[in-house]
């Protein structure tokens, strides 16, 4: 081969190579921006003006967003971009009236949702944030049951669903055991049987950090965060790797064990702090919990008991919240609100 063609050659390969990578990274920003989506908290003072963050969220690939409150602010900013699908909260305080007749609910929808139906991707209307078990549990069921008729009349596509916590579980090791209280059996059961006559998703946080802070010695960092493939807990055919699948699925068989199976479930928010208890909260460990998170949802691997269904989900949160309690509450987000510049690598 000549000189030239040598060089040439050289200078094709490169093109191809580049080519070839820039594709690879295209395709997967598009994965994780179909299946990870990020938390969009409020409780700041020094926060960024929404358009901004609505840039942010563009110039990361990230298409789906969840906010906990209607807050015009946010929506009239998401005018135009509907290839962000949101999903809007129901205040808690708001859920009594809502519950108490289904012309709340429709006035509700005309003044919150209606007037950004046109220009605003919205995708999720969720009933009150883990209220469920607790005084207002009750209030969520009818006001899922009115939304829902209401959209379905106007043939929306929207889902209404609710948001609730790992605190529904009474039992929850080994994850075969996984039982729901009394009081959310009461409360969330008629909840869960409502969703899956139409195979709508319940939104559930999960946060291995949690149990792992309240018990380090036998809740091994590697298992919390998923940066081991050695099976750590055994639990019939079923081996687990990370506490996050072990949390997931404890969910799903309490969820069989009311007789409800298949329904889907999402990940409304998971995530690690970065600071506020000590060497538990370090940008390193938050990091590699929520690289690995995405990671996890990138390889459509599921969980032990659902390796056929692939996990979806939002990351909490974008900003650190100063408003928030002090200590970890502040500190999971992922961005510095004043500059925007990242606490630590992950998109």
């Amino acid at each position: 081969m000549t000189c030239l063609k040598k060089t040439l050659f050289f200078l094709l390969t490169c093109i191809a190579n580049l080519v070839s990578y820039n594709h690879n990274n295209v395709g997967l920003r598009n994965v994780a921006a179909s299946n990870v989506g990020l938390n969009y908290g409020l409780l700041g003072d020094n926060l960024p003006a929404p358009p901004e963050v609505i840039n942010l969220y563009k110039s990361l690939g990230i298409t789906k967003i969840r906010i906990f409150d209607p807050n015009t602010e946010v929506l009239n900013a998401l005018r135009g971009h509907r290839d962000i699908g949101v999903t809007v909260g129901i205040k808690d305080q708001d859920l009594a009236s809502l519950a108490a007749s289904e012309e709340a609910v429709k006035g509700w929808f005309a003044t919150n949702i209606e007037p950004y139906l046109a220009d605003v991707n919205i995708t999720f209307i969720t009933a009150g944030n883990e209220v469920i078990p607790g005084p207002i549990g009750p209030q969520v069921l009818p006001v899922i049951q009115s939304l829902a008729n209401l959209v379905k009349s106007r043939n929306l596509p929207i889902s209404i669903t609710t948001v609730v916590s790992m605190s529904n579980l009474g039992q929850s090791y080994p994850p075969s055991a996984g039982m729901f209280t009394s009081q959310a059996r009461e409360q969330l059961t008629p909840v869960l049987k409502f969703l899956s006559q139409t195979s709508t998703p319940i939104l559930v946080n999960i946060y291995p950090y949690f149990p792992y802070a309240s018990d380090p010695v036998n809740i091994h960092l590697d298992y919390a965060t998923f940066s081991t493939e050695s099976v750590v807990v055994q639990d019939g055919p079923l081996g687990y790797s990370n506490i996050f699948d072990a949390m997931f699925d404890a969910f799903v068989w309490a969820m069989e064990k009311e007789g409800v199976k298949d329904l889907p479930v999402v990940v409304s928010e998971t995530g690690w702090p970065s600071a506020g208890n000590g060497d538990m909260t370090t940008p390193d460990i938050a990091a590699t919990y929520n690289g690995n998170f995405v990671k996890h949802v990138l390889s459509g691997k599921g969980t032990p008991k659902r390796q056929n269904s692939s996990i979806s989900g939002f990351i909490f949160a974008t900003f650190n919240e100063n408003q928030k309690p002090a200590g970890t509450e502040q500190n999971f987000g992922l961005y510095n609100p004043t500059d925007l510049k990242p606490i630590y690598k992950l998109f």
